[in-house]
């Protein structure tokens, strides 16, 4: 099949080389000229294990890109996806704008594409957003009419930043939501050499429990995630091993045993947005969604209680201390809502010399970006050299090797926020909730 993608940033790079090793071919267009011309180099835009191997293989023979979306009449795209950012305004709710002059400009051409193209939401959107926001505006641009002229449907996606090319590849589940038969029968096609190999559980449902679906496992998630920070917090207070605790309720096939390490909370561009957008979302319906903005609130303190730990050993005004880990989760170069950022912040108003180290040089880089003061090193080494503490906030495996480098400080914190350092004698100890 021929397919075209409205946005070439994580999700639309991502499932257009997944798509392109499906045996599709594939459009890309972005009003990025730079990304244009990298993607078309095969040369990955983001940092994401897999995905610069399948761009190098499939650039410039199955899979384009292209600043006008003009090129999608010629090329003849059986189905579209609209893959576009839709971040938060400052209440937490999401911010269309993107999404609406995309599919703005996809309607200007939709009218001249031949046959039946079907028009796929990927963009995380709230309910409602598909059926009452893009498809009036794709009506009203190209002239057509949803069901007559071309199809809607919604397919949100459910990828992990690190993990994006294996999750494509091997889903959980697929989604496939529309009031219109033949724009599910396009999805089926899209995704059959997929659902043909592998053993997927496919949803098929409406457009507004399609789009439901996507926030109420990112919500969900997060709770759990802040839920066993909450009782990690509570085992802290009694010197109770919190990750004994959730190993063992983890072994209850109600509970599960992912998303059960305590520590320093989530960032990302999914979760915080997601339940921040769908608690929004549910207020503005007149409902209060107290459990989520609970969830919300306590990984918003966790940071927090990491700094309060650092204070009850150490007063690091003037002093150097180290911060390990950028990025928000290993694996990535992403640095959106990490939890490196309230940490830097809350140090600065400490009057603290930061020092900080991450092994992805995208992540260290945004950092010096957004905090000129602060001095990001090369390796952990010369970063923990002279440092009074260090905190470590991100879990990237090469922190576990850490050892001898922590003689190197002046002092002797270690305050871990993700039970990746090793105790031992000579430096003293601390984790977040254990």
């Amino acid at each position: 099949m021929k397919l075209g993608i409205v946005g070439s940033g994580y999700v639309g790079t991502t499932v257009a080389a997944c798509f392109a090793d499906l045996g599709h071919e594939v459009m890309n267009v972005d009003v990025d000229e730079s990304i244009v011309r990298r993607l078309n180099e095969g040369d990955a835009p983001i940092s994401e294990p897999g995905l610069g191997d399948l761009l190098s293989q499939y650039a410039g023979s199955s899979l384009f890109a292209t600043t006008d979306y003009g090129d999608l009449v010629d090329f003849g795209p059986d189905v579209i996806f609209l893959a576009l950012p839709t971040p938060s305004n400052d209440d937490g709710s999401i911010d269309t704008a993107v999404v609406e002059a995309g599919a703005e400009s996809l309607g200007g051409v939709l009218g001249d594409i031949e046959d039946y193209p079907t028009v796929v939401v990927k963009s995380t959107v709230v309910p409602g957003t598909t059926e009452d926001v893009i498809g009036p505006t794709l009506e009203l641009e190209s002239g057509g009419r949803i069901g007559v002229d071309f199809g809607l449907a919604t397919n949100p996606e459910f990828l992990r930043e690190g993990s994006a090319v294996d999750d494509f590849t091997s889903p959980d589940k697929v989604v496939f939501g529309a009031d219109d038969d033949r724009a599910l029968d396009a999805l089926e096609s899209v995704y059959a050499p997929l659902l043909e190999k592998s053993d997927v559980s496919v949803v098929r449902t409406g457009l507004r429990e399609a789009e439901m679906i996507k926030y109420a496992n990112n919500a969900f998630l997060a709770a759990k995630v802040s839920l066993v920070n909450d009782i990690g917090n509570i085992c802290k207070e009694y010197g109770v091993d919190a990750y004994e605790v959730a190993e063992a309720i983890g072994l209850d096939d109600r509970i599960g045993e992912q998303f059960l390490r305590s520590g320093v909370g989530f960032g990302g561009s999914c979760f915080p947005k997601d339940v921040n957008a769908i608690v929004a979302a549910a207020r503005e319906e007149g409902y209060d969604p107290a459990l989520l903005q609970a969830a919300i609130d306590v990984n918003d303190r966790q940071p927090q209680r990491m700094l309060d730990l650092l204070d009850s050993h150490v007063d690091v005004s003037g002093e150097r201390v180290a911060v390990l880990g950028l990025a928000f989760k290993p694996g990535t170069d992403d640095v959106r809502n990490s939890r490196a950022i309230p940490i830097i912040e809350g140090l600065q108003e400490r009057g603290a010399s930061v020092v900080a180290y991450d092994p992805n040089e995208g992540a260290a880089a945004a950092i010096r970006e957004r905090f000129p003061d602060v001095e990001v090193l090369a390796s952990p080494s010369p970063t923990l050299s002279g440092a009074v503490a260090t905190l470590v906030v991100t879990d990237w495996p090469a922190f576990a090797d850490l050892d001898l480098e922590f003689d190197l400080m002046s002092g002797d914190v270690v305050i871990d926020g993700r039970r990746i350092v090793e105790r031992r004698d000579g430096i003293t100890y601390e984790g977040l909730t254990w």
